[in-house]
């Protein structure tokens, strides 16, 4: 019974988030003196699909004609090559929340989310994960055949361990569910969801015009910028940047907030970061409370003074 991870990718290639699925898939199986396996939807070149490899992936199946948009044929697929697996490990991805809970179902597999610990029990899979939006640990047994796990991102380190990858190709073509018409990316170089820095802004800083200090900040840091729910409303910055209970969940080491007031639902999006910063001028702001270190001042001060320090730290 061999583990299955779910090798996603973003225009052919292969994220961070990606590869801490496969590690984790690989210290599961190890513990269950098994094998890792993958599979990978979307057209993909040989030599990305060799770096599954390098952390353990022993057998990858590689269909170039389904994209993972595809919830359904992704999830018949996935269902599959599931039949000699023990665990289907998925990164806590939007396409992991569209395709896991479909192939749950056809599988009668319980489905846990948000993961945060390696097998805890191997005899009755008890693992431990994030619940009630990432403000308690909760410690879950599955009593199923199968078991389907999302990882929860930067919970894992990515581990390498090289092995000799073979890999089959499919150019099966499966019969459209859908039209893709229009589609919205995140205009940051880093991505938000294995972002290790998190540089977030909201409305204290008053309009589009003055992101250059964040955007700034962000590249000095090696950063995804990011932004509240309001801004994002008003069109300040793309919806894809929006974070909280509504939009993107992240869990970066650092989070900083600038001039963002710290709503109930903003921070359920991001309390599971490691170290929090807020900077603002109202004392009283309800992310103080949440934060690890906190600024009391303009931002419009404070940014730029930052800005300059790592800027002499860095020469």
């Amino acid at each position: 019974m061999s583990i299955l991870v779910y090798a996603e990718s973003w225009e052919g290639k292969f994220k961070k988030s990606t590869f801490e699925a496969a590690s984790y898939a690989n210290q599961l199986a190890k513990d269950l003196n098994t094998d890792t396996i993958a599979v990978s939807l979307g057209n993909i070149d040989e030599s990305e699909l060799l770096k599954l490899g390098e952390y353990g992936v022993s057998k990858i199946f590689s269909y170039s004609n389904i994209t993972k948009s595809d919830n359904k044929n992704s999830s018949i697929v996935l269902a599959n090559h599931a039949k000699e697996s023990k665990a289907i490990i998925f990164s806590n991805t939007f396409s992991a929340k569209m395709i896991a809970p479909r192939l749950s179902a056809k599988l009668k597999a319980g489905l846990l989310s948000n993961v945060i610990s390696k097998i805890l029990n191997s005899n009755n899979f008890t693992f431990q994960r994030q619940a009630f939006s990432s403000k308690a640990i909760e410690t879950v047994t599955v009593n199923t055949e199968k078991v389907i796990i999302t990882v929860s991102p930067n919970a894992f380190e990515v581990k390498t361990n090289p092995t000799n990858c073979e890999i089959t190709t499919n150019d099966e073509n499966f019969e459209n569910q859908f039209s893709i018409i229009g589609s919205e990316t995140n205009s940051g170089k880093i991505s938000l969801s294995e972002a290790e820095i998190v540089i977030s802004a909201g409305r204290g800083l008053k309009g589009p015009e003055n992101w250059g200090m964040i955007e700034e900040l962000a590249e000095l840091l090696n950063a995804a910028t990011a932004c509240s729910k309001p801004v994002s409303d008003i069109g300040w910055r793309p919806h894809s940047e929006h974070v909280g209970q509504t939009g993107k969940a992240v869990a970066p080491n650092l989070y900083v907030a600038v001039g963002i007031s710290g709503a109930i639902q903003h921070l359920a999006g991001v309390n599971s970061s490691k170290v929090m910063v807020a900077i603002n001028t109202d004392p009283e702001a309800a992310f103080f409370k949440a934060a690890d270190y906190g600024v009391i001042g303009d931002a419009f001060d404070v940014v730029p003074k930052l800005i300059e320090e790592i800027k002499k730290i860095k020469n």
